[in-house]
């Protein structure tokens, strides 16, 4: 069917027909063969898995890039399965989610979500080429095999042991969670629409299979300060963007250091409290001209019970109040601008969470850990499904240069979600 003739809704969601499974899909490397469903008796293996492992790492899917050809892989491979996917697009087409789902269309089932975009790896010192994977003791090094294509192969590995089925396993596959979770909004606003309520959303990042019940929520902003230029011997005359957004900067690190002394804290991360930091800072054209502008972005990554809303608030009225009256003394059209980048919520530890408690089962644990990374659980936990994170993997190999994933978790990952299927079936 041609992307002209296929039915879409709003949303821009596209059913993927069963016709892909006579091929025509844009493959890595070579074209992939597959038995038909009824043929494969045998159980998925850790070479399964890998074989998949490499299909996906194989496409260069940095946030930059588009995902689609990704996307047409893992349709394809599923409607050779008997299992239909929608695609839930970005507003210009060049990237979509993914949502498949698995077994009965029943309600009770379990998401098994993640994202397919990674990181960049330019000016890293990579030892191997980052999109194809090598294996040196027990390693498979290559960009995303941490961070999360091994959790997708995983459960592309084992739909074929998905068919006794009593409550589904829904994929929900995302774009652009690396450069802020900017895909998975509307994926779980098509999965709410779409699909059969879910009991339980596992998201796939890496935890060394640890159960994760809690992340923080992320906030990155840009603020532009406009200030008026004059000869740098002149000073009294102009107004410095680039000494204004310094005095803003020590503002901010002020307001940090009053969080990490007097909270409010929550013990259960590393560090128990809301952070904030500048990353970049571009401004001024000489030495010898007071400058007229300068950008700066910042970051908070803040505990639950203590969102961004309050911080920004305090920013915004110190701006207002105290340093642009002092701008426009000198400058009439000086001024501070500041905008939301990206926002993700954070998730908070639920005691009575189904999805909490599933996935210690699976994974033979009867703790919890809070990790200090946003993720887009906390997204799926603002639209009222209960989640969890747990997946194959440690985020210390994660964004690194030579990332990598030990076989041993990837054997631990594909046991999880083969006890999930037998707890499903």
């Amino acid at each position: 069917m041609s992307e002209a003739n296929r039915p879409q809704g709003r949303l821009g969601v596209v059913h993927q027909a069963a016709a892909h499974a006579s091929g025509g899909g844009r493959y890595p490397a070579d074209h992939e063969t597959y038995a038909p469903a009824e043929a494969i008796l045998m159980p998925a293996t850790t070479a399964d898995v890998r074989v998949l492992l490499e299909r996906l790492v194989a496409f260069d899917t940095v946030s930059r890039n588009s995902n689609l050809d990704l996307l047409d892989f893992v349709t394809g491979r599923l409607a050779r399965h008997g299992v239909d996917s929608m695609l839930v697009r970005s507003d210009d087409g060049a990237k979509a989610n993914l949502l498949a789902t698995i077994g009965p269309a029943v309600a009770g089932g379990v998401v098994l979500s993640g994202h397919t975009d990674v990181v960049p790896v330019e000016g890293q010192p990579w030892t191997s080429d980052p999109f194809r994977v090598v294996e040196r003791e027990g390693r498979l090094y290559g960009r995303g095999t941490c961070d999360m294509k091994t959790f997708l192969a995983i459960a592309l590995a084992l739909v074929p042991e998905m068919s006794g089925l009593r409550r589904p396993i829904h994929l929900a596959l995302s774009y652009d969670e690396e450069v802020g979770c900017r895909g998975a909004p509307r994926l779980i606003e098509a999965l709410l629409e779409h699909m059969p309520r879910p009991a339980a959303v596992i998201v796939g990042e890496p935890t060394e299979m640890r159960v994760v019940s809690a992340h923080k929520g992320i906030a990155v902003l840009r603020t532009v300060v406009t200030g008026h230029e004059a000869h740098s011997s002149q000073t009294h005359r102009g107004v410095s963007a680039v000494m204004t957004a310094a005095r803003l900067i020590t503002h901010l690190d002020d307001c940090a250091r009053r969080r990490a002394e007097h909270g409010p804290f929550a013990p259960g991360f590393d560090p128990p409290y809301t952070t904030i930091h500048v990353g970049t800072v571009h401004g001024g054209t000489a030495v010898n001209i007071i400058s007229r502008e300068c950008s700066f972005a910042w970051d908070i990554r803040s505990i639950p019970e203590d969102g961004p809303e309050t911080i920004l608030a305090d920013f915004r009225e110190h701006c207002r109040t105290v340093l642009e009256p002092q701008m426009r003394l000198i400058g009439p059209g000086s001024a501070i601008e500041t905008e939301r980048m990206v926002e993700a919520p954070a998730l908070a530890h639920e005691d009575l969470n189904p999805a909490i408690e599933l996935a210690c089962r699976l994974a033979a644990v009867d703790t919890t850990e809070w990790v200090p990374f946003a993720a887009e659980a906390g997204l799926f936990q603002r639209a009222g499904l209960p989640s969890v994170i747990c997946g194959p993997g440690s985020i210390d190999q994660a964004h690194r240069p030579d990332e990598f994933i030990t076989l041993e978790q990837l054997e631990a990952g594909l046991g999880f979600q083969r006890r999930l299927i037998k707890a499903l079936s």
